[in-house]
């Protein structure tokens, strides 16, 4: 088992999610329910499910592309929405 692979995508997704809207989200469903503990399980759920569809589908994809092509895509992905937000704003 690759653990620096795990602790590094741990890592990530922790700090992509802090403050987020599906965080915002729990923090509003938990507090307005009797039951913590379904909300927890229900977003952990949810997490759980999106990030194995973003894994699959990753695999898929790199299975068809190189990852030279996927790393390029990528960062052309991300200067067009940080382009985006710096000409736009992030109230569009």
């Amino acid at each position: 088992m690759d653990w620096q692979l795990i602790s590094l995508s741990f890592i990530t997704v922790f700090l992509a999610e802090i403050g987020d809207k599906s965080q915002l989200a729990a923090i509003a469903l938990s507090g307005s329910s009797k039951s913590p503990r379904a909300v927890f399980f229900g977003t952990a759920g949810a997490l759980l499910l999106a990030s194995l569809i973003g894994v699959l589908v990753g695999e898929g994809v790199a299975q068809i592309l190189p990852a030279r092509l996927l790393k390029v895509l990528a960062a052309f992905g991300f200067a067009i929405l940080a382009l985006r937000i710096v000409w736009f704003g992030e109230d569009d």
